[in-house]
């Protein structure tokens, strides 16, 4: 350490006397303890004062340059060395540095930053701030045949993209171009990791996922998936799969996504549909995603169901019912109840077999599928013309069994929320009084009643549009559970509570009048003196609750 004392004293002198060869013999001495005790050189380093030395020996003329690049660099793998590094102002001379022609340099201070702002999102956030990031993505389109340059760039550009600042900033630029030219000259399987590495964060940028898209990204990864496919080798079950995650991303984005789509005649669109009956999972998975996300405008999906992607999609789940993947079954669920969201839809949809593959999948324990499995269900029957299926599914008594079940689901609030949305689905489409006594028989009415406080206003109105079914169509049937479960009270308290949106008053007042008809629900009606409540309503702003009102009090008063 004396040496090092002795070199450290000298670099001190240097802000006075800069002779080239004693300051060059000083860096050499310090770079050789670094590489050999590095956090006890560094701590000598900082306990000398040396550190402030170095922004007036960081100029872009002198020859030491690179070597007092090199020093920082290092001192800065040590945590404790990082803010002092900054706090010495080191940051504003590295990064004029990155102007610097010098192939040496450029490298040396690309590794000083990013190990001074290693893991510091505000030091990260401040290098963005001072235009880091055009200079980087310049100095790659520059120096790509440059191996320790390009990866350097790299490394900055995956730290930096983690930051949602740097996105803006980052599409300014030509990084798309960039790096899809840099990913089509690569062979090495790490260098291709590194540039995933890199796409996968920006990606997540709608207006870099179209640069991507232009710059000719998703040929390269169509490329990956084609040459690695029927590949065993972990690196080839790895790239496979970040390459088709990359696509499904690129078409989360609207423009890129309909730029793939091309009206269904688009090259990609068409490469994606093969991968639903393959045998790999992951492309199976992908696909499925893939039509997912395809499936988010009504042209889209009504294209498709016209073109038979139902049917591949069906196969695919029924190749994964006994013993199934669980992210396939959600991926292929996921597509089947976008595709049924347009009207058009979904007596095509029906007429396909899709209630019948999506039923086979009830008995599944995981959550995202029980999940998405309602949703289709409930989508198929969401239209006056779904009666005759909802029907069908609604004097299932295995299903109205599992939604029961569902509704109780207090650790999955989707899957909870979705089975009560179908329950009243069932009665609202199919308005059949077998429908209402098989959800009467499996002990759906309190759900339902639960379902109407619901601080969802549309749940709330289904539900009250249900139960106002429910009592229409056999309210005889419905009595004991609507007792049991204080319905009454709880239309009180909705008529009383001025949030209550003007529908959830209107079907409240509906259902009050149809449950009048039972002799111990009337005696409650009667002793919560809902007559006082409802007479107020007639001066409601809304003129269909104040009309509802009147007729309402009219009832009550004559059977009072």
């Amino acid at each position: 350490m004396e040496n090092l004392s002795d070199a450290l004293e000298k670099l001190k002198l240097s802000s006075t006397d800069k002779t080239t060869d004693s300051v060059e013999s000083s860096l050499d001495c310090l770079l050789k303890a670094l590489c050999n005790s590095s956090a006890e050189a560094s701590m000598k380093i900082q306990e000398m004062g040396i550190l402030p030395v170095f922004p007036s020996l960081l100029s872009p003329q002198s020859s030491c340059t690179p070597k007092v690049a090199n020093i920082i660099a290092e001192v800065a793998k040590n945590e404790f060395m990082r803010s002092p590094c900054v706090e010495a102002g080191l940051i504003p001379p590295l990064i004029q540095l990155l102007n610097s022609t010098d192939q040496e340099v450029l490298l040396q201070t690309g590794r000083a930053l990013g190990n001074i702002c290693y893991d510091s999102h505000s030091l990260q956030a401040q290098l963005i701030s001072m235009g880091v990031i055009p200079t980087l993505v310049k100095l790659l389109g520059i120096h790509s045949h440059n191996t320790a340059l390009t990866e350097m760039c790299l490394i900055a550009f995956g730290n930096l993209a983690e930051l949602e600042s740097s996105k803006e900033q980052f599409a300014s630029t030509n990084i798309a171009e960039e790096l899809v030219h840099l990913f089509q000259k690569q062979t090495e399987h790490e260098k291709k990791e590194m540039i995933f590495e890199v796409l996968a964060p920006l990606a997540e940028n709608d207006l870099i996922k179209l640069q991507l898209v232009e710059a000719g990204l998703v040929e390269c990864l169509l490329e990956v998936v084609a040459q690695t496919v029927d590949g065993e080798r972990e690196e080839d079950v790895s790239q496979l799969k970040t390459a088709s995650d990359l696509m499904v991303l690129l078409l989360l984005g609207d423009e890129s996504m309909q730029k793939l789509f091309e009206g269904g005649k688009g090259s990609v669109f068409q490469r994606v549909l093969s991968w639903i009956p393959s045998h790999n999972h992951q492309l199976q998975l992908a696909g499925a995603l893939a039509i997912a996300n395809f499936a988010r405008n009504d042209g889209n999906c009504i294209h498709m169901v016209d073109t038979g992607i139902v049917q591949k999609l069906l196969e695919l789940l029924d190749r994964h019912v006994e013993e199934g993947n669980v992210t396939v079954q959600h991926a292929a669920l996921s597509a089947l109840r976008n595709l049924a969201i347009p009207v058009v839809n979904k007596s095509k949809m029906l007429s396909a077999g899709v209630a019948d593959v999506v039923l086979k999948f009830l008995q599944s324990e995981m959550p995202p599928v029980q999940f998405k499995l309602l949703g289709t269900l409930r989508m198929l029957i969401d239209t006056q013309g779904g009666a005759e299926a909802a029907d069908q599914l609604g004097t299932n008594g295995k299903l109205v069994e599992r939604l029961v079940e569902w509704c109780e689901a207090k650790d999955h609030a989707g899957v909870m929320g979705e089975s009560n949305r179908l329950l009243s689905a069932l009665i609202r489409h199919s308005k059949s009084k077998e429908v209402v006594k098989a959800v009467i028989q499996g002990g759906g009415v309190k759900h339902l009643v639960t379902m109407a406080t619901s601080e969802h206003m549309i749940m709330q109105n289904e539900a009250l549009v249900a139960l106002g079914l429910i009592a229409a169509l056999d309210l005889v049937a419905a009595e004991k559970d609507f007792v049991g479960s204080s319905l009454v009270s709880m239309l009180h308290k909705l008529l009383s509570d001025e949030r209550s949106a003007p529908e959830i008053k209107y079907n409240s007042m509906i259902l009050i009048c149809a449950v009048m008809g039972s002799e111990p629900l009337h005696k409650e009606v009667q002793s919560l003196a809902f007559i006082d409540v409802v007479s107020k309503l007639r001066a409601h702003e809304n003129k269909t609750v104040s009309h509802q009102a009147s007729l309402t009090e009219q009832r009550l008063t004559a059977q009072s």
